[in-house]
């Protein structure tokens, strides 16, 4: 089957271009996830949301996709916009605030995470969901690697890169050497050969709580150096896409390639990168008071797949400025799509007549609109208009109904997924879940995080997913 172009805008090259996998019919994704040291805001969640909308456009083509999104349980410090970052590990830091495992603090933010996820019917990375300490072996080899090529050096216990080195560096953010040398404004590491060479594996005192033994000494990784080891392990040295916000641009994702193409001759072939998110018109701070999380969201009274539809209205490429008029409104285009798809079944149900050649056509050239949208750069703004002028299409020609229906079906929801959830839930399966729920209620209550999520997985790879509420645990089907 040929399937059809899709073009996609490259954040490495600045031009919108046609997709070319790697493999015929197939698509790797790789997609920054969080750093699990507190809940994820609803900036986090846009670019998320990107990710999803990849995932499921592709899938709707006919590809068969395999994305990864990582999580983030080590090594992210708190002065990120660097190249080598400095402060504290963040979830160290929260660790420390509240007298907590750090790792503890992490399983239990990812938990969090995957159940907002959930409710915004964000699909689940279908080829792995790996956290950056599960991988630090392959994240040592990287850096050895890198050092037996000249492009790192160790000092006393840790690991840097040298940055000059890598002639390309910059290519994906614009920024020259020569200005981010004017830009630096840390206090000069004189350990390091240059300022503006970024760590791969920092050295750990005695007092950091999470650290793993090296050919250097005792130690933690890098951020960047976290997600070239996940990539490569699970998607392979060479691969189709890499997604992020905005922000991951510069230093993470452009460390990244220098990591990959210097110490594996790895390459990542897209990368797209989703704008920024506001709030009133205003960048999100909690000194404004306009800082909010998916679940300060819920508990104003707005459910997941309104949240989902107003990311998902607005073209990643641009910034989306998110109000709760942008809300009220979401909400209202979903009870018009909702209420046409009752139409549809209702007027299908009882169709005589089939409708005739100008119809059809008129219904086929939206049809294809919608999906042209979709296969030009994510177009969902151009695909949404298509969808209303097939629902009004469908109101003032009764024998189209069917065919309106099999196109919010079919075409539709798997990309929006925004219908109501309309399953009956039998007796026999809430007492089974609900005895899956205690024994991972135990299991978290003896701290075998792993335990833990494998009940968690199972029940989702079954179609329910579970969501944690203080002491309390709930369920619902998928």
């Amino acid at each position: 089957m040929e399937l059809p172009e899709i073009r996609l805008t490259n954040t490495l090259t600045k031009k919108k271009e046609l997709f070319i996998p790697c493999e015929a019919g197939h698509v790797k994704i790789y997609s920054c996830g969080p750093t699990v040291y507190d809940f994820a805001h609803i900036g986090n969640f846009r670019s998320f949301m990107m990710s999803d909308l990849l995932f499921r456009v592709f899938r709707y083509a006919g590809y068969e996709v395999k994305k990864v999104q990582n999580i983030t349980d080590v090594g992210h410090l708190t002065n990120d916009d660097l190249a080598d970052a400095v402060g504290d590990d963040k979830i160290a830091k929260k660790a420390k605030a509240e007298h907590k495992d750090p790792f503890e603090i992490a399983r239990n933010f990812e938990d969090f995470f995957i159940e907002d996820e959930q409710k915004l019917r964000i699909l689940p990375p279908n080829a792995g969901r790996p956290r950056a300490t599960d991988f630090i072996d392959e994240q040592i080899e990287i850096c050895q690697e890198l050092i037996d090529k000249g492009f790192a050096y160790t000092v006393n216990g840790s690991v840097y890169f040298r940055t000059k080195k890598f002639k390309a560096y910059g290519k994906l953010s614009g920024n020259k050497l020569q200005d981010l040398n004017v830009g630096v404004r840390i206090t000069i590491n004189p350990e390091k050969e240059d300022p503006l060479d970024f760590a791969l594996w920092k050295k750990a005192d005695v007092s950091h709580f999470m650290q793993w033994d090296s050919p250097w000494g005792k130690g933690f990784p890098g951020w960047h150096i976290e997600c070239s080891a996940m990539s490569r392990k699970l998607l392979g040295e060479t691969f189709d896409i890499h997604t992020g916000g905005e922000d991951n641009i510069f230093p993470h994702h452009e460390c990244e390639i220098a990591q990959n193409q210097c110490g594996f001759e790895g390459r990542i072939n897209y990368w797209l990168h989703g704008k920024h998110l506001l709030v009133d018109g205003k960048k999100m701070s909690k000194s404004k008071g306009n800082f909010y999380t998916v679940r300060d969201i819920f508990k104003k009274g707005y459910s997941g797949v309104e949240i989902r539809y107003l990311f998902l209205s607005s073209h990643y490429r641009k910034t989306l400025n998110f109000t709760f008029d942008g809300l009220d409104m979401a909400r209202q285009s979903i009870a018009r799509i909702t209420e046409a798809r009752r139409l549809f079944q209702a007027k299908a149900s009882t169709e005589l007549a089939s409708p005739t050649a100008d119809e059809e056509k008129t219904f086929a050239l939206l049809r294809q609109k919608y999906r042209a949208a979709l296969f030009d750069d994510l177009g969902v703004s151009e695909a949404l208009s298509a969808v209303f002028e097939v629902i009004s299409l469908g109101h003032k020609v009764p024998t189209l109904s069917a065919k309106g229906l099999d196109f919010l079906i079919q075409d539709v929801d798997p990309i929006f997924d925004i219908f109501p959830e309309e399953e009956a839930i039998d007796g026999a399966l809430k007492v089974a879940v609900e005895a899956k729920i205690k024994a991972r209620n135990q299991a978290r209550i003896d701290k075998d995080w792993a335990e833990a999520d494998k009940i968690r997985d199972a029940l989702l790879s079954e179609g329910i997913r579970l969501i944690d509420e203080g002491d309390e645990t709930r369920w619902e089907k998928i």
